[in-house]
Parts: structure tokens; C-alpha cells; sequence
């Protein structure tokens, strides 16, 4: 019942990795290969974090 209350800390993680991605996007675009590099990483890097908090919580 008080489950309905909790908020989802995938919920943040997913933001912050589209937010990351963004970006990723935006210095792709601009021609900065070392930071597009540098933030795809870090993107995925918590992609796996939420894969496997997801798998942790069913």
C-alpha cells in the first residue's frame, strides 16, 4: 500500500542518461569527437547501472 509513495530511483537515472545522450548528441554535432567519446561512455555506463538495478528489483 505505502509502495505507491516511493519514487522509482530508475526514474532519475533514465533522465540523467537522456540528458547525457543529449549532450553526447550536441558535441557530436559540433565536431568535438573527444567529448561525444567521453559522454557516450558515461551514458552507458549508467545504462548498465539501471540494467542492473532493474534485474535486482524484478
Amino acid at each position: 500500500m505505502f509502495g505507491l509513495f516511493k519514487s522509482d530511483p530508475n526514474k532519475k537515472r533514465r533522465k540523467q542518461h537522456a540528458s547525457l545522450q543529449e549532450q553526447a548528441m550536441h558535441a557530436q554535432r559540433n565536431g568535438d569527437m573527444r567529448k561525444f567519446a567521453e559522454l557516450t561512455s558515461q551514458a552507458e555506463a549508467l545504462w548498465a547501472e539501471i540494467e542492473a538495478s532493474e534485474k535486482k528489483t524484478g
